[in-house]
């Protein structure tokens, strides 16, 4: 593994080589490898200067630079780009922060335990430097309202070491370009239900007099993130939110609706087709084991560094419409959720996923609803088709499937997507758009039962006949 030391500089003539020789000089656990991604934010003084010449004569020093000043948390997200690592931790340029401590920070993520792991400065270490009373009340006082909008239980919000499996912070857009970052960063990580842990360290702060940048501006601008994404779900970069975008994975409130509907089959060894970046899995009960499963690289990736670590989780790549991995066989259940609309021969993908059941397993299917709805929307969100309940099911019987049950969901949203679709002709749903249709699905959950209408989503539920003989 590779560990990126991700650092903005900005005016840090004094201190930029001794911090570049401390990271460069740490043990890290397992042979890890590292490197220092160093981006320079427009400094004044020698600061660039000193960086080149340091990276003639050291490779694993990476530089870039900013030709004007942007902020602490554009210089990031320069360096984020640049990062090849595993793993990162953000350093500063200073000697605030002691660079021995990597290895504690790392341990949690290096034991699959957790996915961001924050440095506090308040949990109780060896030793502290005793600075300024108001500027710790301000740190305080920014973490509990972090806290109070996000549900964590943060001792240190503010702090600058963080480390992070990297296939966060590269699927994980970072707006803003100051201070501002730590409380984005914050928001989004909770917003993900990504696995945080907390580890004390020790802290030599500086003064102004030294060199100390952030002030009273920037704890404004703090409260301001902090309330702007507890409003705002902006937690994935374009590429990845295009994938997560297709099949309503940001619909948080909706992924639950649908899994209380279809939990009761969910039993034994399940195989999830079409896992995305797996929403689903999260809100599935605890299960012997549980196969995830797409096609796109990006989506295996991310959904291997989240399940890292759950055992009964199993990460797979895997195309419906090719034969299946030797690895997967005799599941009890399969769930295919927004998949089978996007395959080409969706009749082949049904037989392929009727084979690895076990005998008198269950299949659970979930579709768009209503071939005469198929619109513009359909096609950006990747889809070929829509489905009427007949021919569904006669495509399922044709394979060797018995028909269980099924049943129509969200008939509220059948309503909003004729507007959109028909009558306004949209061509995608846009996040403030989902965020409001997330928003109401309490209220459309108990709109299904009184609405006589079908709902823009079919559910199909089939059993694999324990023999022939059974199929009628």
């Amino acid at each position: 593994m590779k560990l990126s030391v991700l650092m903005a500089v900005y005016n840090e003539r004094a201190t930029i080589q001794e911090i570049l020789d401390r990271v460069l000089a740490v043990v890290l656990p397992d042979n890890m490898d590292v490197e220092v991604v160093a981006v320079d934010d427009g400094s004044s003084d020698d600061s660039w200067k000193i960086l080149s010449e340091y990276a003639k004569s050291e490779p694993r020093l990476v530089i870039g630079r900013h030709e004007r000043n942007k902020g602490k948390g554009a210089a990031i997200r320069t360096s984020i780009q640049m990062a090849t690592g595993d793993v990162a931790i953000i350093q500063d340029a200073d000697l605030e922060y002691n660079p021995q401590e990597y290895t504690r920070l790392l341990a949690p993520i290096m034991n699959n335990d957790a996915d961001v792991v924050y440095g506090s400065r308040f949990v109780t270490s060896d030793q502290r430097r005793v600075l300024f009373f108001w500027h710790s009340i301000a740190n305080r006082m920014l973490t509990t309202f972090s806290n109070m909008l996000t549900d964590l239980n943060l001792s240190d919000m503010e702090t600058c070491y963080k480390a992070f499996r990297m296939s966060v912070l590269k699927t994980m857009p970072i707006r803003s370009n100051r201070f501002g970052i730590e409380p984005e960063i914050t928001a989004k990580v909770a917003k993900r239900h990504l696995k945080i842990f907390e580890v004390s360290i020790s802290y030599d702060g500086r003064t102004y007099l030294e060199g100390k940048k952030i002030g009273l501006r920037d704890a404004f601008q703090a409260l301001w993130t902090i309330i702007k994404y507890k409003i705002i779900d902006d937690l994935y970069n374009d590429q990845c939110r295009e994938g997560a975008m297709r099949s309503m994975e940001l619909a948080t409130r909706y992924t639950s609706w649908f899994m209380d509907k279809v939990r009761k089959y969910m039993k034994g060894v399940v195989l999830e087709v079409g896992a995305g970046i797996g929403v689903n899995a999260r809100k599935m009960p605890v299960l012997d084991r549980i196969i995830l499963t797409d096609p796109e690289e990006e989506n295996i990736r991310f959904m291997e560094n989240s399940f890292n670590g759950r055992r009964n989780i199993l990460v797979e790549k895997w195309n419906v419409r090719e034969s299946n991995p030797s690895s997967i066989s005799d599941v009890d259940t399969v769930l295919c959720s927004n998949t089978l609309e996007k395959v080409e021969d969706d009749v082949l993908a049904m037989s392929n996923m009727f084979s690895v059941l076990k005998s008198g397993g269950r299949a659970v299917f979930s579709v768009p609803a209503g071939k005469d709805r198929f619109c513009d929307m359909d096609k950006t969100l990747g889809r070929i088709r829509r489905y009427d309940s007949k021919d569904l099911k006669k495509s399922l019987e044709s394979v060797g499937f018995r028909i269980d049950e099924s049943f129509y969901m969200n008939k509220l949203g059948a309503i909003a997507w004729l507007i959109d679709g028909r009558v306004f002709s949209c061509r995608k749903l846009s996040k403030f758009q989902l965020k409001i249709f997330d928003t109401f699905v309490p209220v459309m959950r108990l709109l299904d039962l009184i609405l006589l209408w079908k709902g823009l989503s079919l559910v199909v539920v089939c059993v694999k006949p324990c023999s022939e003989s059974s199929v009628e």
